[in-house]
């Protein structure tokens, strides 16, 4: 069947074969498919959808496209976990070297921001030095020598899911759960993984807004990743209010350095710890997940993990005793009296993008030194004039950034409960 027949094959609601799948994928990658048609099928995919057995094979043919890692037979398990993004996310950072004291390997192949959310590469990059663009023998390398890595996805992983989320970024094709897991475990089952566990995060500063659309995404990804003979769990967290205090670059890099050192924030702890559970029952390390939070706990509280962390940032080439340029603060005072009943919270990663501390176009420089730390909370009842968040910004920008970040605070004359941070397992 040609490609013409193929796009209206799913325009129409039909089925692909695994055959049509891989015909399509490695037509696509050699570019005897040009990017025309692949909007075309990219649309019909997000309109009519792809059942469970055609989202799998798209992985599989995704994932063959490109290397994979393999790691020596008799090693430690191989683990890493995916979030779906959100505002002040910055778990990876605290929980690749806690795992790695638990006898895990972790080679973690993470991403940049684009929107409002922000990258864990981006924040690594604040640490002078710290190197993002490893080879694949780098990382091996260096998750042989220190037990963890964290490094950008190499030319060979995964061409096809490269050219197609390019693609979907600019026909509007992004928000389909089919393309979306085939995306996402494509590149995690190219890590050569034991187990994987996924952070799907929903609310106004995640990518899902709903409840029911992260436990649909999550199911998706689940399922392929069981299919495909991968140990996969997956969490839904809160993203109603940014994780943690600090939101931008270099802020939530320190942020994370005081949660190895003992003194994080309450929420970021709780999920750091909730993920990093998972994994340790999924490869048999721990028979329970108090067990494991257990464990993972004692990491910190021995400064193991920080010192892991030490040795992943040198090994990858940075510093972490160098300062980390931190923009002057200004804080922006509530203007009225109330309760803080909600966060418009990727309203407050596109401030950080007014501050230049994330992307609007793919390529744009970053200000590392900017960024923001929540003063409140939801439920938390404030005064007229009491500070609200403290910015990090140069001088420029504080006037139109302080109305942005207002304006994403309400405030009402009740009381109100902030949602549960972990809803539901799957």
């Amino acid at each position: 069947m040609n490609t013409v027949q193929l796009i209206a094959k799913k325009r129409d609601g039909g089925e692909f074969s695994n055959a049509e799948i891989g015909q399509l994928i490695r037509g696509y990658v050699d570019g005897s498919i040009p990017d025309y048609q692949m909007s075309a099928l990219a649309m019909a995919i997000y309109l009519q959808g792809m059942t469970t057995e055609e989202t799998a094979a798209l992985t599989d043919q995704m994932l063959v496209s490109g290397n994979r890692f393999e790691w020596p037979d008799g090693g430690l398990p191989s683990v890493d976990k995916h979030s779906t993004g959100g505002i002040g996310d910055k778990v990876s950072l605290p929980l690749a070297p806690m795992l790695a004291c638990c006898g895990l390997a972790v080679p973690m192949i993470s991403g940049r921001g684009l929107g409002a959310t922000g990258g864990t590469l981006d924040k690594l990059e604040s640490i002078p030095g710290f190197r993002t663009d490893l080879s694949m023998d780098q990382m091996r390398q260096v998750c042989a020598s220190v037990g963890c890595v964290i490094s950008g996805a190499t030319e060979g992983l995964v061409p096809a899911d490269r050219k197609l989320y390019a693609l979907r970024d600019v026909t509007a094709t992004v928000p389909s759960i089919p393309l979306i897991t085939a995306s996402i475990m494509s590149k995690k089952l190219a890590e050569g993984l034991d187990a994987l566990v996924l952070d799907v995060k929903f609310g106004t500063g995640a990518f899902m807004k709903t409840a029911d659309q992260a436990r649909q995404l999550a199911e998706s990804m689940v399922a392929t990743g069981r299919r495909m003979g991968l140990a996969t769990t997956a969490i839904l967290t809160d993203m109603n209010q940014p994780l943690g205090r600090m939101a931008g670059n270099a802020v939530e890099v320190n942020e994370s350095v005081a949660a190895l050192e003992g003194h994080g924030p309450d929420d970021l702890m709780e999920v750091t710890l909730a993920l990093g559970a998972e994994l340790l029952v999924s490869t048999g390390r721990d028979e329970s997940l108090s067990q494991a939070r257990a464990e993972l706990q004692k990491t910190i509280d021995s400064g193991a993990a920080r010192e892991k962390f030490a040795q992943m940032v040198a090994a990858q080439g940075g510093d972490l005793d160098a300062p980390r340029p931190v923009a002057p603060p200004q804080e922006v005072a509530s203007p009225a009296a109330g309760y803080v009943t909600r966060i418009d919270t990727e309203q407050l990663g596109q401030a950080i993008i007014a501050m230049k501390g994330g992307r609007q176009q793919l390529g744009d420089p970053l200000d590392h030194s900017t960024g923001l730390e929540m003063l409140v909370r939801l439920g938390d009842p404030v005064e007229a004039g009491e500070p609200l968040v403290r910015l990090f910004a140069p001088a420029g920008s504080i006037a139109h950034v302080s109305a942005m970040v207002r304006e994403a605070i309400e405030l009402g004359p009740e009381p109100c409960e902030a949602p549960p941070l972990l809803l539901d397992r799957i």
